[in-house]
């Protein structure tokens, strides 16, 4: 059965309970609901990201956190480069999001780390089970990555994850290419603004890719309005339609949430309190609905079939201590949630806790790692690296 939330006092009550009550999981151990088989991967903190490749083709999928990868099925540490453990109550980790493919295209996985926010983005190559430091390589000349929920994204329709991102240095909002030919180290660097607009400082919160106007082309979404696609992706100066879509945030999906054919943006807070909807009236005006505030710091969302109802919910989660303890509801309880959409009836959403003892970072990856053809679930934060496998009837 899953667990759902349907009004304030219980999500209240629900919270005290579940955070007087946390008994921490040791390393290794595994607990099943009848949901999800949660396994803890490692409760030190190394990363904000996290990734799933298989690094040493052996047909498993590993985990990815950080500098360090964990190889399946007995999840062995290993280090790609020197690294350490952080402490979640004073320090920030190096790794804020990562990502798996094949950067080179030499047919072996490697690992693309998004570092703090202003420096530049980076990934290790595969060293084709050889032992020693994984060679890094920086991504698009040193650029400086802003915002601080980056979206790993094709926009070129090519069938590869780019990056899209804010520069740092030109206040520009951009995506980077992924390599497309063998041997190719380096991303390409495309503009699709001009310089000084919003969304871009180091700071920013809050960027996303989906067809508002609808169009038929892939627009770019920020919390102060929206950039207008072109056919051609690698066009700069996209319009901007100035428009107010919530509070800072993380990661915004664009989706018809009420069924009315116009699309909406769905956005969740990510240093105070809140999921919501900013319903379109004319792409200038929407107008903001709550859909959850039964957890603080949703600072990552993805958008995935979890439960194989073929619509895709959107999966979320604190991360835990984010500014270290110094903001209120910083040390609540980690929840791990998701939200299924019904826009064939009000109010369109119902929410099911996952797990009280997790969170989710600053990315959140969905991916079938032990092949039963159900998608699982990957996190990592300060509370450390979990893996959560799908039990549900689908």
């Amino acid at each position: 059965m899953r667990m759902t939330i349907n009004n304030t006092v219980g999500q209240v009550l629900f919270g005290l309970l579940i955070y007087f009550c946390i008994i921490p999981m040791s390393i290794g151990q595994s607990t099943t609901s009848n949901d999800f088989k949660k396994t803890v991967i490692t409760r030190d903190f190394i990363s904000e990201g996290v990734a799933v490749a298989d690094l040493n083709k052996d047909g498993l999928m590993d985990i990815v956190a950080g500098y360090y990868w964990f190889e399946a099925p007995s999840w062995t540490r290993h280090e790609m480069a020197p690294s350490r453990t952080f402490n979640p109550w004073k320090e920030y980790c190096e790794s804020f999001l990562n990502l798996g493919m094949d950067v080179n295209l030499d047919g072996w996985d490697d690992v693309v780390i998004i570092d703090y926010p202003g420096k530049p983005g980076f990934w290790f190559e595969n060293p084709k089970n050889k032992s020693g430091v994984w060679k890094k390589h920086i991504i698009a000349d040193g650029m400086g990555i802003s915002n601080e929920s980056p979206g790993f994204v094709d926009i070129d329709g090519d069938g590869r994850l780019d990056i899209l991102c804010g520069d740092v240095d030109k206040k520009q909002i951009v995506w980077l290419q992924a390599p497309l030919n063998p041997g190719d180290t380096e991303w390409k660097r495309f503009p699709i603004s001009t310089e000084n607009v919003p969304g871009t400082e180091k700071f920013s919160h809050g960027i996303g890719l989906g067809d508002v106007n609808n169009d038929g082309l892939d627009d770019v979404v920020i919390t102060e309005g929206w950039f207008e696609g072109k056919a051609d992706k690698k066009a700069g100066n996209w319009k901007f339609h100035a428009a107010n879509l919530g509070e800072p945030c993380s990661h915004m999906q664009v989706m018809d949430v009420n069924n009315d054919g116009k699309n909406d943006v769905v956005s969740s807070s990510a240093h105070a309190l809140g999921v919501w909807w900013h319903e379109q009236h004319d792409g200038q005006n929407f107008n903001t609905h709550l859909i959850s505030s039964t957890t603080s710091q949703t600072h990552s969302t993805i958008m995935a079939d979890i439960n194989g109802d073929g619509k895709k919910e959107l999966i979320t989660g604190k991360r835990y201590l984010a500014h270290n303890g110094n903001d209120a509801g910083d040390s609540d309880a980690p929840i791990l949630l998701y939200i299924e959409f019904t826009p064939e009836k009000a109010p369109y959403f119902q929410e099911y806790i996952i797990d009280h003892d997790s969170g989710a970072g600053l990315n959140i990856v969905v991916e079938d790692m032990n092949k039963d053809k159900k998608p699982d679930i990957v996190i990592a934060n300060k509370n450390g690296v979990f893996l959560f496998e799908n039990k549900m009837g689908m």
